[in-house]
This record gives C-alpha cells, structure tokens and sequence, in this order.
C-alpha cells in the first residue's frame, strides 16, 4: 500500500513519461489553438522570406542585365567553392531565407513567450506548478518548430512558383534528412535564449539586433566561405549555419562546408546530442539562480 501511494501520488511519487508527455501535449494544443485565432500569422510568416530573397535576387537581376551579362554566371563565378557553383541563384536565396525564417521564429516564439509570462506575473505561477518547466517549455519549443516548419514548406513552395524554380531536382530526401536533424540542436539553442532572456528581462531589442547576426553567421545569401577564416570557424560551429549549407548543398549540387554529405552528417548529429543537453542545463541554472535571489517574474 505505502509502495503504491509513494508511486500513484500524495506528493510522494515523481511524474512518470506519460505524465511529462500530456504537459508538453497540453501546452502544444493551447498554444495551437491561439495562433489559429490569427489566421494570416502563418499566411505573413511564410511571405517573408520571400520578400527578403527577392530583394537581393531582383537586385542582381537588374544590375546583370544592365551590364549585358547572365546574373547566373555571375553568381556562380563569385560563389565558386572547391571548383563547384550553382546558376540557381534564385532557389539559393530561397532556400537561405526560408532556413534563416525557421530558426528565427524558433528564437523569437520562445523568446516572448518567456517575457510575456514575466510581465503578466505567471512565470511564477509556473514554478509552483507540479510540472518542471523544462517540460512547458518543450512543449512551447514543440508548438514553435511546427509553426516554423509549416511557415518553412509554405515559402518553399509558393516561392518556387514565384521566381519559377524547381526545388526538387535532386538530393530532396538528403534535404529533408538534414533539415530534420538539424532542428534537434534548435531545441537546446532556443532553451538557451529563453534563459538569456528570463535573465536580462528583455526581448524585442535583443531579437532585433540577433536577427541580423544569425543572418550573417548563417551565410543566408552567400557560402560562409566568402567569410574571412576566424568568422568562417566561428560560423561552422553554429549548427543553423551547418544546417543551411548542407540543405542548399544538396539540392542544388554544389560545396559542403565541412567537404562532403557525410562530413556535414557527422557535425550535426554529434551537434544534435550535444547542445540541446546544454541548452537544458543552462536553463536548470539560470531558473535556480534566479529563483534564489530575486524571482523568475520580477521585471
């Protein structure tokens, strides 16, 4: 009897899988369910990366054509990596924007969630909860990657109609592959700036300015190889840049940064076991920190 009290509950038993299961599940459905109030979110979500590819590829346009030249064999010239390019120039921006939308609504979801909790007052309400909050925030990290994927699929496809390309010539499934992979280390990236923002107590200014230098480390509309050799290493230890390249590598034939499919493979699954056990850790700490000394909802 006392054996099965310590395990079904009293305050005695720990929550089991399935118990960790429905908070994330539960979290998931209410976050759902908010968004689906504002139906042109997605719709304006999935148009930007769209507007910011066709800014540099209509750009390139007009200046190739005025001096009489193919933009294509211009951007293959100038991108060339280990003698292999691409004439695709439009796909490669597309691919580079839409990546770049992914892992920027994965950052700023978890983001303002975390400073919309503190500034109602319910981050705290949270820590009282029998649920750990690593599991809430799973599940707000779940909701994020499912309404980034769907923004993701629909400027893919949309865009492909637009500047009349063809993303499915080759190397889809190793596409896919690396994309899915590369999203596990998303995970510990967003558990980590979610702590970055519960500690500092601010989200608007620091995702305006990161937004720009997740751009630049993630070479959206260039090989990070053009980037000088320090920021070149920096940029290949940043998984969404690994990510990226491999996603663009494979579909349209050219360069791996880390020299072939299998090589890139390797970074992002040790990658995908390594950082999302960090982003976890340093989101333990930085709660229990905080929690001793002034508060996870004071602002």
């Amino acid at each position: 009897m006392a054996a099965a009290a310590g395990s079904r509950g009293f305050g005695l038993g720990r929550p089991g899988w399935r118990a960790r299961a429905d908070v994330v599940r539960t979290v998931f459905v209410a976050r759902i369910k908010i968004i689906t109030r504002y139906k042109g979110a997605i719709l304006m979500e999935a148009l930007l990366p769209i507007v910011f590819a066709a800014m540099p590829v209509l750009l390139g346009t007009t200046v190739a054509s005025q001096q009489g030249v193919d933009p294509g064999a211009v951007f293959c010239e100038n991108t060339m990596v280990s003698g292999r390019c691409t004439t695709n120039f439009r796909l490669y921006m597309l691919i580079g924007a839409s990546t770049f939308t992914v892992v920027s609504l994965m950052l700023w979801l978890i983001g303002y969630w975390v400073r919309r909790e503190q500034e109602t007052g319910t981050l705290e309400s949270l820590a009282l909860a029998p649920a750990r909050r690593i599991w809430v925030l799973a599940g707000v990290t779940t909701y994020a990657f499912v309404r980034a994927m769907i923004a993701f699929v629909i400027a893919i496809a949309l865009g492909s109609l637009i500047f009349q390309v063809n993303p499915f010539e080759r190397g889809v499934a190793t596409a896919l592959a690396f994309l899915a992979l590369g999203l596990l280390p998303l995970w510990g990236l967003s558990f980590m700036f979610g702590a970055f923002i519960m500690k500092i107590k601010e989200a608007d200014s620091v995702i305006q300015v990161l937004q720009w230098v997740l751009a630049f480390l993630m070479g959206v509309f260039y090989p990070i190889t053009l980037l000088p050799p320090i920021m070149q290493g920096v940029a290949g230890l940043f998984p969404p840049t690994v990510m990226t390249d491999a996603v663009r590598a494979s579909i349209l034939d050219i360069s791996y940064f880390y020299g072939s499919a299998y090589g890139s493979l390797a970074v992002l699954f040790a990658m995908a076991l390594i950082v999302p056990l960090l982003g976890y850790e340093v989101f333990e700490v930085t709660e229990r920190r905080l929690r001793r000394k002034e508060g996870v909802g004071h602002y």
